[in-house]
């Protein structure tokens, strides 16, 4: 398949939002260029946006116009029809890797979770009573958002398939996951892919692996990466991902977590019922604030 020479946006940063002014589903650029969107939405800071003229963040057409809307929810930056079944790599970093005692995988390590899993920014995560025995835990990962079809890409093409980068957590149910020498069911309960909050574009950040990554448990720093140590690049991961599979626009791929996981740990930590999870990235990504509920 042909590729094209740049998914260039005409925005830096999009959030997707419900206006406080009309009720309606926007997307738009926050005003504030330094604002981190997750945290201010938790924290109940006003948000002010520039609408823009598009329904998805991929329109080649789109631009901001001169309308200035207030969020009043927070959406994660692209919808579960959108997204369609999430790609999903384990073992990612090398500092991960040696925190498990696991030796660096010869090619991706790939795994699916559903649409389903989708959950927005400050969004309550139901944790159901099959995954609450002592194993839940946390994983912040870099997001890739897909901006147009891509098949059989070449690792030096493959950026250019790219819309923009974004947060994401991918909650696991540990026991599950050891149980199975598949990770999906672990990984795909319902809501368990919080997404956010802003996509950043690739000409605002052409190269995502000088991103941080962090999770904070109840205000306690958990993992502290970088995508600098990331075993294999982003892009030998598209292409790799690519081959004889279309790929497409609004697709998700996060990209595995940097050490710290609760699992890693001595003692092993678990997330509990009315625990607040935060996983910030830099660059304009900001922080993806979700509590966790028990159902």
């Amino acid at each position: 398949m042909p590729v094209s020479t740049t998914t260039e946006s005409t925005w830096l940063r999009l959030i997707r939002f419900i206006a406080t002014e009309d009720g309606e589903e926007h997307l738009g650029e926050p005003v504030d260029v330094d604002i981190d969107i997750g945290l201010a939405y938790h924290d109940s800071v006003p948000i002010l946006a520039y609408v823009l003229n598009a329904l998805t963040p991929w329109d080649p057409l789109a631009h901001l116009t001169g309308t200035v809307l207030t969020v009043k929810t927070l959406l994660a930056p692209v919808t579960p029809q959108q997204a369609g079944t999430i790609r999903a790599t384990g073992l990612s970093y090398k500092d991960h890797a040696a925190e498990m005692g696991l030796p660096f995988p010869s090619v991706p390590a790939l795994f699916f979770k559903p649409s389903t899993c989708l959950a927005n920014p400050g969004e309550e995560i139901p944790i159901p009573k099959w995954c609450q025995r002592e194993e839940m835990d946390y994983e912040v990962e870099l997001a890739i958002v897909i901006g147009k079809a891509c098949k059989d890409v070449k690792e030096e093409d493959a950026l250019n398939c790219v819309l923009g980068w974004t947060g994401a957590n991918d909650l696991t149910a540990r026991k599950h996951q050891t149980a199975s020498t598949q990770w999906g069911y672990s990984k795909g309960f319902d809501k368990f892919c919080p997404l956010g909050p802003c996509l950043v574009s690739t000409r605002a950040l052409p190269d995502p692996h000088v991103i941080d990554l962090q999770t904070t448990l109840n205000g306690q720093l958990m993992q502290n990466g970088s995508a600098r140590k990331m075993i294999f690049p982003l892009a030998k991961v598209i292409s790799y991902l690519s081959q004889g599979t279309t790929i497409l626009p609004g697709s998700i791929i996060i990209t595995g977590t940097p050490p710290g996981i609760g699992d890693g740990r001595t003692p092993r930590v678990w997330l509990k019922d009315g625990d607040q999870v935060h996983c910030w990235l830099s660059n304009g990504v900001g922080t993806l604030c979700n509590k966790i509920v028990y159902e």
